[in-house]
């Protein structure tokens, strides 16, 4: 890369080396050129004076070494490359483990648990630009609804097209942790992250919470437990004879197993009642101990050899006008 341009193919600068025979072969013609005459004496010649063509009678022959040097560098492909850089910046790699279960739907959160969730997490993955993020849902049962990557646009698309009901039903918190182990265990991030946020109890998945959390501290991998639901009871629309009915539903979060799958991993347990509290947990977790990664940036190369091409060809009819004007009689 010279001074923000690189060349795709470089090979064609050895066609420069062509240039030295022509140098010298000019030299040559140049001292045979002139007639030899004998005089007793040039001192007579010494005092007339040079006109401006004696001084430029050298001007063809440099534009036709430009103009050469300017086709052999469009040969080379010149390409404008001053927006590609290198960046060292601050990240770390974090999984968010979102509860999809039906009890999710609960009206205690604005519109409802699942829609709070997904809009604070949107906004908390849109901050942070140079983390790589994952998602991971489960319920019943769970998958890997996206793997990581620094594509927040489509993490993003990713978490507003979920919905309750994509899988069984159920809260299988142990098989949902385990998963988002897996997506992480192959990370060379220093900090490795699991947000797990669910409303509910296990009660599903033949792996249990604890296990996961142990098989979470194994790979170096930091768990932050989310509690979601409101104190007491929470509005829950219900399925009834007589259509949906909204009723108030007892809210059991296994808050002891969340804080030991916390403390297991050196994480944190925070319990959200409104989504207030849930939007200032996430501010919490922003804080979090950063590693470093590489972030490549990429704009788009530029050919340049059309001006280098122009230019050849604007020095070599400059220096065919001048031949046949100016410095016709010039040999």
């Amino acid at each position: 890369m010279m001074n923000g341009i690189s060349f795709k193919n470089p090979e064609f600068f050895y066609l420069f080396l062509l240039l030295v025979p022509m140098i010298t072969w000019y030299i040559w013609r140049q001292k045979k050129a002139g007639a030899s005459i004998q005089f007793s004496s040039d001192m007579g010649f010494a005092k007339i004076p040079k006109s401006w063509k004696y001084y430029l009678r050298h001007s063809v022959f440099v534009l036709v070494l430009g103009s050469l040097s300017m086709l052999i560098a469009a040969l080379a492909r010149p390409q404008s490359s001053n927006n590609w850089q290198n960046v060292t910046t601050e990240g770390i790699d974090i999984v968010i483990a979102l509860d999809i279960s039906s009890s999710m739907l609960a009206m205690d959160f604005q519109p409802n648990r699942l829609e709070a969730a997904k809009d604070v997490a949107t906004q908390f993955i849109a901050g942070r630009t140079n983390d790589k993020i994952g998602l991971v849902v489960f319920s019943g049962e769970s998958f890997t609804q996206c793997p990581l990557t620094t594509d927040h646009a489509t993490v993003i698309n990713l978490f507003r097209n979920i919905e309750s009901g994509m899988i069984e039903d159920g809260t299988a918190i142990g098989n949902g942790l385990a998963t988002a182990v897996s997506r992480l265990k192959e990370s060379n991030a220093i900090s490795k992250v699991i947000i797990l946020l669910t409303d509910g109890e296990n009660n599903r998945g033949e792996i249990a919470p604890v296990t996961a959390a142990e098989l979470a501290k194994t790979f170096g991998i930091r768990v932050y437990t989310v509690g979601v639901g409101t104190i007491g009871t929470a509005p829950y629309p219900m399925q009834t004879p007589f259509g949906v009915q909204v009723r108030d539903v007892e809210v059991k979060i296994d808050e002891g197993t969340l804080q030991k799958i916390a403390s297991t991993t050196d994480g944190e347990y925070f319990r959200a009642t409104n989504n207030n509290k849930l939007a200032e947990i996430y501010k919490e977790i922003d804080k979090l101990e950063k590693s470093k990664i590489d972030v490549k940036e990429f704009s788009k190369k530029e050919e340049e050899y059309l001006k280098y091409a122009m230019s050849g060809a604007l020095f070599l009819l400059l220096a065919l006008f001048l031949k046949t004007t100016i410095f016709r009689n010039i040999p």
